[in-house]
C-alpha cells in the first residue's frame, strides 16, 4: 500500500469519462475520502500518492516526483484534477501477475498447501485462520485450491463497493454538496492539517467500533503482505515497556540506518505471550507507537520526523519516504492501559522446590514466565542471547553489565550455540543463583517484579512489542540502544507532535496559557503551554467524559506548568473500544 508498489486494496477507482460533470464528481468523492474539504491543500507529496490512490491510480515515484518537484508546496484540488486527466488508472492485472509466480502449475489455482506455506513462514506471517478465511472468499467449490481471478475479482468488487460508497456518501451529505468544486468558497480552513480525515490505505483505516477494526479483513491483509511485505527488504526487532515505580514508562530505543533514499513501511505491536489462544496476554490491549526521530540534529526539539499513526487492529504503522541516514525509533505508550496492578496476591507462586535427590530444581511455572523473558530479551528473535542482548536484560533487573570475561566463563558453565546463550542455559543461570541463595527465592523476585511479573508469575506490568521495518529499495539496519537521552528525545517529539497536529486555545482570562488538545483515531493527547513569567496550576476536569480513561488515573487532577514551559498534560482513551466513548474536559487556571 505504498507509493511505487502496487495499488492498494479497497481503493475508490474513478475511469475519466466524457462527461464532465461526472468526472468532477468522481475526483471530488476521491479528494473527499482523504480530506474533509475539497477546499483543503495536498501538502506532502505523501498526501498526493494516497489520493491518487484513492482515485485508482497508481503513482511510481517517478510519476509523484514529475508531479511533486523540489519547489512544490502544495496543491489543491483544481491541480488534482488535472493530475488525473494525465494519469492512466491502475490495473487489476498487477495483481494477478504477483499470483502466477506462485502458481507453479500455471492452471490458475494456487493450493492450499502452498498458500499456507507462503502466507506463514514469510513476510509478516498470518495464522491458519486467516489463510482459511482467504479461501473462504475464492475457494467457491471447496476443492481446497484458491482461485486466484476470482480473488482479484473479488477484489474489484471491493474497489466498486468503495466507489459507490463514497459517491452516495457525497450525494446524501448536503453540507458537502453545497461546498463548490475547488478552492473558490467556503472560506479559507484553519489549517490544511486539520483537514485531513485519513492518512493511510484502506488497509489501515479505522472501522466502526465493535466491527472488523479488532479482527481486521484478512484478504486486505494478505494483499497488502502480497504486493508490498514480501517483496520488500525487512528487519524487525523485539523490545518491551517497563512500568517504574513513579509509574513511567521505559524502553529501549533503536536506531535505523537507511543507506540511501527509499519508501519506508514500518510497524509496532505488542507481542502476545499467551500459550492458550482463547485467552490473549493482557498486554495486547496495550497502545503502541513509535516516534521517528532523525539522528543528524544536535537539537532535540528539532529532529521530529513522523510518528505511527496508522492503524490495523493491535498494529501502528507509518509509511513514507526517508531520505538516507540515521534515525532513532522512539517506543510510546500513553500509561493508559499499562498501569500498576492492583491485584493482591495472596499466596506467591513457588519459583525453586527440592527435587527428590535433595537438589534444588525450578517449578514448571517458574521456568514458563523465564522462558517468556528468554523471548522478550531475545531482541533479534534467533532464539539465543548474544552478550549485548544479555546485558538488556541484567541492566534492568540488576543494573549492571556481564564484561567479556564473565561472559567467557557464563558460555564455559552454561548450554550456549554459536558462542550466545540457548534457552536451556538461561535457565541453567537463573538455577545457580537460586543455588547460590541455597534456594532464598527473595533475589529472584526481584529478577521478577523488575521484567513486570507479579507474585502470580503474571506479566502485568511489561508489553513485550516488536518493530517491523520494511525498505523498498535498500535493507535496513536496526540496532537497539539504551540512550540517555530517549526519554528527553521522546518527550520533545511527543510535544512537537501534539503542538502541531492540534487545537489550539487559550484558557478563559489567561491568554498565555494555551492549551493543544490532538484527537487521533484511538487516542486524544493535549499539552498545556505555559508563556508567561511565572508558573501556573491548571486545573483539569475530565468528570463529563464518558468510557474514557486518562493516562493521570483519575478524573479530576492538577497539573502545575513552569514558567515559559510547556508539558504534556493527559493522554485519553476509551476504556471498551467497542462502545462510543466521550471526551469532555474543562481546564482552568487556579488563583
Amino acid at each position: 500500500p505504498l507509493c511505487g508498489n502496487s495499488i492498494p486494496a479497497a481503493q475508490i477507482y474513478f475511469p475519466v469519462r466524457a462527461d464532465e460533470e461526472a468526472f468532477y464528481t468522481g475526483c471530488r468523492a476521491a479528494y473527499l475520502a482523504v480530506f474533509k474539504s475539497s477546499l483543503a491543500n495536498v501538502t506532502s507529496k505523501e498526501q498526493l500518492c494516497l489520493v491518487l490512490q484513492q482515485a485508482g491510480r497508481n503513482p511510481s515515484r517517478k510519476t509523484l516526483d514529475r508531479h511533486w518537484t523540489p519547489r512544490t508546496k502544495r496543491l489543491n484540488f483544481d491541480d488534482f484534477c488535472e493530475i488525473l486527466k494525465q494519469e492512466k488508472p491502475a490495473e487489476q492485472g498487477e495483481l494477478l501477475r504477483v499470483f502466477r509466480k506462485m502458481d507453479a502449475g500455471g492452471d490458475g489455482y494456487i493450493s492450499h498447501g502452498e498458500l499456507h506455506k507462503v502466507l506463514t513462514s514469510t513476510g509478516e506471517k498470518m495464522t491458519a485462520e486467516e489463510v482459511n478465511e482467504i479461501f473462504s472468499l475464492a475457494d467457491t467449490n471447496k476443492d481446497g485450491r484458491l482461485d486466484y481471478v476470482a480473488f482479484c475479482g473479488l477484489m474489484a468488487s471491493t474497489v466498486e463497493q468503495c466507489q459507490t460508497g463514497a459517491l452516495e456518501k457525497l450525494q446524501a451529505d448536503t453540507n458537502l454538496k453545497r461546498q463548490n468544486f475547488g478552492s473558490r468558497t467556503d472560506g479559507s480552513p484553519k489549517s490544511p492539517d486539520s483537514l485531513v480525515a485519513s492518512t493511510l490505505p484502506e488497509p489501515l483505516q479505522k472501522s466502526e467500533p465493535g466491527a472488523a477494526q479488532r479482527k481486521g479483513n484478512p484478504a486486505v491483509r494478505f494483499y497488502e503482505m502480497v504486493l508490498c511485505e514480501q517483496a520488500w527488504h525487512h528487519v524487525k526487532m523485539k523490545g518491551s515497556f517497563f512500568l517504574e515505580d513513579d509509574s513511567a514508562i521505559v524502553s529501549l530505543q533503536y536506531r535505523l540506518h537507511i543507506p540511501q533514499t527509499t519508501n519506508v513501511y514500518l510497524t509496532i505491536q505488542p507481542i502476545n505471550l499467551s500459550q492458550t489462544k482463547e485467552k490473549p496476554s493482557s498486554s495486547m490491549s496495550v497502545d503502541t507507537s513509535l516516534f521517528i526521530v532523525s539522528g543528524n540534529h544536535v537539537k532535540e526539539d528539532d529532529n521530529f520526523v513522523c510518528f505511527t499513526e496508522l492503524r490495523d487492529k493491535e498494529k501502528f504503522g507509518w509509511t513514507g519516504e526517508l531520505s538516507a541516514g540515521t534515525y532513532y525509533l522512539l517506543p510510546f505508550s500513553t500509561g493508559c492501559r499499562l498501569v500498576k496492578s492492583q491485584k493482591v496476591v495472596s499466596k506467591p507462586m513457588q519459583l525453586v522446590h527440592r527435587m527428590d535427590s535433595g537438589e534444588l530444581g525450578l517449578t514448571r511455572e517458574f521456568r514458563v514466565a523465564l522462558s517468556d523473558i528468554f523471548e522478550v530479551v531475545d531482541l533479534d528473535g534467533n532464539g539465543l542471547l548474544s552478550l549485548e542482548e544479555y546485558n538488556f536484560f541484567e541492566q534492568r533487573t540488576s543494573g549492571e553489565k556481564c564484561d567479556e570475561d564473565a561472559w567467557a566463563i557464563c558460555k564455559e558453565n552454561f548450554d550456549t550455540k554459536k558462542n550466545e546463550l540457548t534457552r536451556e542455559g538461561f535457565m541453567e543461570l537463573n538455577l545457580m543463583e537460586a543455588n547460590d541463595r541455597e534456594g532464598d527465592p527473595r533475589d529472584l523476585w526481584i529478577t521478577m517484579e523488575a521484567m513486570g511479573f507479579n507474585r502470580a508469575l503474571e506479566m502485568v506490568e511489561a508489553c513485550p512489542f516488536v518493530i517491523d521495518v520494511y525498505c523498498e529499495d535498500v535493507k535496513p539496519i536496526l540496532q537497539a540502544v539504551n540512550l540517555e537521552s530517549g526519554p528527553r528525545m521522546l518527550n520533545a517529539a511527543l510535544l512537537r507532535t501534539i503542538t502541531s497536529k492540534a487545537e489550539a486555545r487559550n484558557l478563559k482570562n489567561h491568554d498565555s496559557v494555551t492549551v493543544y488538545t490532538y484527537r487521533g483515531e484511538s487516542r486524544i493527547s493535549s499539552v498545556i503551554a505555559n508563556k508567561s513569567n511565572q508558573k501556573v496550576t491548571v486545573h483539569v476536569n475530565n468528570e463529563q467524559s464518558k468510557n474514557c480513561k486518562s493516562s493521570r488515573g483519575m478524573c479530576v487532577f492538577a497539573v502545575e506548568v513552569p514558567a515559559r514551559t510547556k508539558m504534556v498534560c493527559q493522554h485519553v482513551m476509551p476504556v471498551n473500544e467497542k462502545q462510543e466513548w466521550v471526551y469532555s474536559c474543562v481546564e482552568s487556571v487556579l488563583p
